[in-house]
């Protein structure tokens, strides 16, 4: 099979794209023919190797997809071959093929495309857990969302909008801002401006969503009495420590939590995603369209989440659009 990997960790000059053995299933396993894989920035940081990846001679990257079931083995009864599936947390997925235990599979609707469920699958349960588990706002709050056109900030603002919350929050540029707008968002700032002082001026902020990190005094400062900061990332560098008096003497509380915490089993994923795709169905959601990189041009793409970019990046395979990039670099 085909497959994106390398040998030993480092950059994106690492990465190689060529011919692999194709993995053999046990009876208890499922094989996956991939069509799109998510690329992440977690992706970056095993590809340096300064984050979890499955031991794999050589490594090979990704961990979110969707495809066709091409084979079964004799101990699965909850798929067929010609299934259409996508999972959040399989490792190996920058592949053609990936083995997969079926609980961790999730069936596709017809209605939903493989590039959009492999767009979607770990930054859309992630905003799923954010916004009804760790924090559940009612209709007419406000709440900040930092990071507003990210790959999770666009999806968790659009939900909680469909839900009939107030979404305020930051982003890094005029075009950024005004995609935000366009999205639902009712007041939007410049990270370039007194932002802290603007969100402060308006209707007080019941909830601060914050997967920058170094923004964390910040948003501590903004929120309410009272109110919470959900965290969940630090995209931008460590946060500083938190003093607990001062929090306990502004009545503020800060969440944390792990997505995988809450896939718990197959039920949770089936109930989570189905919810999750109910908000495109509905058209709830619109995304910035993914943009596609051939899985031969894997270095391209990795090179392109490093840049300055909006929207989600996917690997394809077997995709003859000419949308999709192809090059080797």
């Amino acid at each position: 099979m085909r497959a994106l990997f390398f040998n030993q960790f480092g950059g994106v000059e690492q990465l190689q794209y060529g011919e692999l053995p194709q993995p053999q299933i046990t009876t208890d396993q499922v094989l996956v023919a991939i069509k799109a894989s998510g690329l992440n920035f977690a992706d970056i940081y095993r590809l340096r190797g300064n984050y979890h990846i499955e031991p794999h001679t050589p490594y090979i990257n990704g961990y979110e997809g969707a495809g066709v079931v091409a084979a079964v083995g004799a101990a699965v009864t909850d798929y067929q071959v010609g299934q259409r599936v996508f999972f959040a947390d399989v490792p190996l997925a920058q592949a053609e093929y990936v083995v997969a235990p079926p609980e961790k599979l999730i069936p596709l609707p017809d209605t939903v495309s493989f590039e959009l469920a492999a767009s979607i699958a770990l930054q859309g349960l992630t905003a799923d857990f954010l916004a009804h588990d760790l924090d559940r706002d009612q209709p007419g709050a406000t709440v900040f969302v930092h990071g507003l056109t990210g790959g999770i900030g666009q999806i968790l603002a659009q939900m909680l909008t469909a839900d009939g919350i107030n979404v305020i929050g930051v982003t890094g540029n005029e075009a950024k801002r005004q995609l935000a707008l366009q999205q639902g968002a009712k007041r939007v700032f410049l990270r370039s401006t007194d932002w802290v002082a603007q969100a402060q001026s308006g209707a007080p902020i019941t909830t601060v969503y914050d997967g920058v990190g170094s923004t964390l005094a910040a948003s501590l400062n903004i929120v309410q009495p009272r109110g919470k900061v959900v965290f969940f990332g630090m995209a931008a560098g460590d946060p500083a420590p938190v003093d607990p008096v001062a929090m306990l003497s502004s009545s503020k509380s800060l969440l944390t939590g792990d997505l995988w915490d809450y896939l718990s089993d197959h039920s949770a994923r089936l109930k989570r995603s189905q919810r999750l795709f109910s908000y495109f169905q509905a058209g709830k959601i619109n995304l910035t369209p993914a943009q596609k990189f051939d899985l031969s041009a894997g270095r391209a793409a990795y090179k392109r989440l490093l840049s300055e970019h909006t929207g989600k990046i996917i690997l394809t395979v077997g995709n003859k659009s000419s949308d999709v990039v192809r090059t080797a670099d």
